[in-house]
């Protein structure tokens, strides 16, 4: 059996490093054949390549590996797996410089690419050309930058992914893989890193052109101090990190104003009817990447209704409960909260207006709760002895929270 070695590699050096918690181990075995492995009690769990469980840890390990482009997008490689395989050669072919370290069996560092000094000097850099042979590597480096926030992406890394783009590389992307990056992203600590990263490479004019047509867009000043439509949408993001806001409420805020992207240049600043398009872009994105279903109706929810719910402080009982009515809410109750926080993030993400009070949160949720207390069963019940029938039976049970809506009205402002 070959004296082969084990190395720690990739993300937990970078985090241990960095002084952070380590989520997950990668291991990589040098001087070893798939054989060898099995012959030590290992058992053998890769498709692609030569991925093995430890025999008594049950963590995966992976064969030193090079690769080789064979064909466009991040499918098109091959694989060498050999003893022959250097450690530096199989860290070579990762992503970044910070990703690119390993640790012994005696705790001692390997870094070839001089990722510790990237990470003391806050820099995201790609470890070789290579780098341009996967285009995912440019949606994980944004994701990166969302995550290392005060990181900055050195300027040959940004040109490379910028030639990357430019060759049509990023085309070749599928549809999970895309959303698995964007997803992760958006529940980074400052998801607007991953946006403005994404657009400096001109890769977000491919992937989300509706969210890259929102910059440059005007709106008006005495409700958006920071005007710029883009720059809106980045503190709303921002402001969901703040507010440890999940996926769903995230997604649905990067969708809540893509119609303003295709307001008409005389109707500027103003975007009239702009709820109507945000949703039907919303529907196109997610269909794009094929978006999970509650992201994707959360998200056509909140273009829909966010100017709405921002209004209904001045709505009389009547109006709200269309409101309630058109959200679904009593069938529907965490998905009307949702919405009303993605509205709060919308509100909150405007230049110094950042923690102003948003009480049409809580006022909806008390709406809601009010007329969650109407007996249903009840009304239903006197209204088929008086011999309705179904559209009568829906008139008494709408009546009778109207009814509760303005008695709750009338109780608030006593």
């Amino acid at each position: 059996m070959s004296n082969f070695q084990t190395y720690l590699v990739g993300g937990a050096i970078r985090d241990r490093l960095l002084g952070l918690p380590v989520q997950d181990r990668d291991w990589v075995v040098v001087g070893a054949s798939p054989q060898d492995l099995l012959d030590a009690g290992y058992l053998a769990v890769g498709k692609d390549f030569p991925v093995f469980l430890h025999p008594e840890t049950r963590e995966e390990v992976a064969l030193a590996r090079t690769e080789r482009k064979t064909a466009a997008g991040y499918h098109g490689f091959a694989f060498h797996a050999a003893p022959d395989v250097t450690l530096e050669q199989d860290l070579a072919r990762r992503d970044l410089t910070i990703n690119a370290m390993a640790e012994d069996e005696q705790g001692v560092v390997v870094d070839p690419y001089d990722g510790q000094r990237d990470l003391r000097d806050k820099v995201l850099r790609h470890v070789s050309p290579a780098f341009a042979e996967d285009p995912v590597r440019i949606l994980r480096l944004a994701r990166f930058a969302a995550r290392f926030s005060d990181f900055t992406v050195a300027p040959e890394t940004v040109e490379l992914m910028r030639t990357m783009v430019a060759a049509g590389e990023i085309d070749a992307l599928v549809a999970e893989r895309v959303w698995q990056e964007l997803s992760r992203g958006l529940m980074e600590n400052k998801p607007s890193r991953m946006f403005e990263v994404l657009r400096e490479a001109g890769a977000l004019a491919k992937l989300l052109p509706e969210v890259e047509a929102l910059f440059g867009v005007p709106q008006p000043e005495a409700h958006h101090p920071e005007v710029d439509t883009g720059v809106h949408l980045l503190m709303v993001l921002d402001q969901c990190a703040r507010q440890n806001a999940p996926l769903t409420v995230r997604y649905a805020c990067l969708c809540h104003d893509l119609g303003k992207g295709t307001t008409p240049k005389e109707e500027l600043p103003r975007h009239i009817a702009h709820e109507h398009r945000s949703e039907k872009l919303a529907r196109v994105v997610s269909n794009r990447w094929k978006v999970p279903t509650d992201c994707r109706e959360l998200a056509e929810l909140v273009a829909r209704e966010h100017t709405h719910v921002h209004q209904s402080s001045g709505f009389g009982a009547e109006a709200r409960l269309r409101l309630l009515e058109r959200c679904d809410a009593w069938r529907r109750p965490d998905r009307f909260a949702e919405l009303l926080w993605a509205c709060e993030c919308d509100a909150r993400g405007r230049l110094g207006l950042e923690n102003r009070p948003y009480p049409q949160r809580e006022s909806l949720l008390a709406d809601l709760r009010a007329t969650q207390e109407v007996d249903l069963a009840a009304i239903s019940a006197a209204a088929v002895a008086r011999g309705a029938k179904g559209p009568e039976i829906g008139a008494a049970i709408k009546a009778a929270r109207l009814g509760v809506l303005r008695s709750f009205t009338k109780s608030l402002d006593s």
